[in-house]
């Protein structure tokens, strides 16, 4: 176990571009961690405001305020003596190359799950979800989707590179089951009728009691594998202003911590947070929403296998 107290010669700043400053291992396929942190440096299917490439250098730099804490509140044990978490770093490819991208993600992504890993990746915009659906369907069959957003990205009218269009494309190249998926926090247009995702939209996730909410989520992903994908602005823009497409009407961060804790006992095996836009964020509060929420998944599948 990496902690503070194991190393008393690092400073609290160690490894301050790691998550959680844990070990950077750039061929973390070989390694014996349970989790694979991966940097996904990419904002090129962008619709509003860019940015959301410098997202995972600026989670992993607001993660080391999480990092001292071992045991997190209200957690009753240290994430780090369940489960072994690397940074593998970023996913590199060519400038303005997102054919490339998506087929190096996904390529990627089937390594790591095929050695035996689990992913908890940052983006980068929302599009990034859509080639590790890809592999992660590969490995686990049709899943559910836990998809916490302000939109629906359903959208059937956008580019082929697009983070408003990739729950279009996942059913219809069987990545995902829709009857058995959930979305929170929706509170933009879509198309209603026939929509295929159970929808809570923002002021039903405000309104109800957390343990409503969780309910709901709960009998919909009935006992399928679920991949929980958390786009950023499903927050309120006063929780986290540092986004591309920021909507008003949102979710605190102290409620999804509530609705994520509820979550013990699904079979998660896959997760990213992503939509996090460091120039406009105040104060890196946004960031450190997105490393807490990113450490609430790994309790989650702390919990499991403990």
């Amino acid at each position: 176990m990496s902690t503070l107290a194991s190393h008393p010669d690092h400073s609290l700043y160690s490894n301050a571009n790691t998550f959680l400053r844990q070990a950077l291992n750039h061929q973390p396929q070989s390694s014996d961690a349970d989790v694979v942190i991966t940097g996904l440096p990419f904002d090129l299917a962008t619709t509003g405001r860019s940015g959301a490439r410098l997202g995972p250098d600026a989670v992993r730099r607001a993660s080391v305020n999480l990092a001292w804490e071992e045991a997190r509140w209200p957690w009753d044990f240290k994430l780090l003596e369940r489960l072994k978490l690397v940074d593998a770093g970023d996913l590199v490819f060519d400038c303005g190359e997102q054919q490339q991208f998506t087929e190096r993600l996904e390529a990627y992504a089937d390594s790591l799950l095929s050695a035996g890993k689990t992913m908890l990746s940052f983006g980068g915009d929302h599009f990034v979800t859509l080639p590790l659906l890809r592999a992660h369907a590969k490995h686990h069959g049709k899943m559910a989707l836990l998809h916490f957003d302000a939109h629906t990205d359903t959208y059937s009218a956008g580019s082929r590179y697009d983070h408003g269009t990739m729950f279009y494309h996942a059913p219809k190249e069987g990545l995902i089951d829709p009857s058995h998926s959930v979305q929170v926090g929706i509170r933009t247009d879509y198309t209603r009728e026939g929509h295929p995702f159970t929808v809570i939209n923002a002021d039903q996730a405000n309104n109800l009691s957390i343990e409503q909410v969780i309910s709901q989520i709960r009998q919909q992903l009935a006992d399928l594998p679920v991949y929980l994908s958390f786009d950023i602005d499903c927050l309120d823009p006063a929780y986290a202003p540092g986004t591309g497409t920021p909507v008003a009407g949102g979710l605190s961060s102290n409620r999804v911590l509530q609705i994520l804790r509820g979550l013990v006992g699904l079979n998660i095996v896959g997760m990213d947070v992503v939509e996090v836009s460091p120039s406009y964020d105040q104060s890196d509060i946004t960031a450190l929403a997105a490393a807490t929420i990113g450490l609430e998944m790994l309790h989650l599948l702390a919990v499991n296998k403990g």
